[in-house]
């Protein structure tokens, strides 16, 4: 009797220790860098209703802290060059950059801060999901959500061998939510300002 009343216990305890264990995998947060060389922004807006103007902002970092058993993100946080503007227009780069829009020399820095990540649908292997978080522009701060998609997660073939995260991301902006309003009254540049991000980002082990 004394040993079937022992077996319980036993299993409970081993049961328990399983899942402490197995607890810190899935409560600590691991800090990834994003890869300079392999982080793209890209930006479409419409102009005088003929066509779209797309273009990149070619110097930004970043850094976010990310549990990838738990899929959940601590913080996030990247910056854009604001004068790193390109659409490949000399005249009209030196002019998004001048105060009628990006203002690049009063407000050198682009910011986002990530406040939080809801994982979504699985699909093809790759999560998607929904970033929160506030972006600081022209020194005006708003929420936004992006649409995001987690991409490959795997030892670097090459190169630096580092455990390495894939993500792409996208949102659309109205631009005059953060008082750039050039133009939009008179229909020369559209207000909404679509983003597309597409990174590559280092765990720093």
């Amino acid at each position: 009797m004394e040993s079937r009343r022992r077996f319980p216990r036993m299993l409970a305890a081993a049961v328990l220790a399983g899942v402490l264990g197995a607890a810190p995998a899935w409560a600590e947060p691991r800090s990834y860098t994003i890869d300079p060389e392999h982080f793209a922004i890209g930006f479409q807006v419409e102009h005088l209703g003929y066509a779209d103007i797309i273009g990149l902002f070619l110097k930004a970092s970043g850094r976010f802290e990310y549990d990838e058993a738990a899929r959940t993100l601590k913080s996030g946080r990247v910056v854009v060059a604001a004068d790193s503007v390109f659409s490949n227009h000399e005249a009209r780069d030196r002019h998004v950059r001048d105060s009628d829009f990006l203002d690049a020399r009063k407000h050198p820095e682009i910011v986002f801060e990530a406040t939080g990540f809801e994982p979504g649908a699985e699909r093809d292997g790759r999560l998607h999901g929904k970033l929160a978080g506030r972006l600081t522009l022209l020194g005006q701060t708003h929420p936004v959500v992006l649409d995001v998609t987690l991409n490959k997660a795997a030892s670097y073939p090459f190169g630096h061998r580092k455990h390495t995260l894939g993500i792409s991301a996208r949102t659309t902006i109205e631009r005059s939510r953060w008082g750039m309003d050039y133009g939009v009254s008179r229909g020369m540049v559209g207000d909404a300002v679509a983003l597309r991000f597409e990174l590559e980002a280092m765990r720093d082990d």
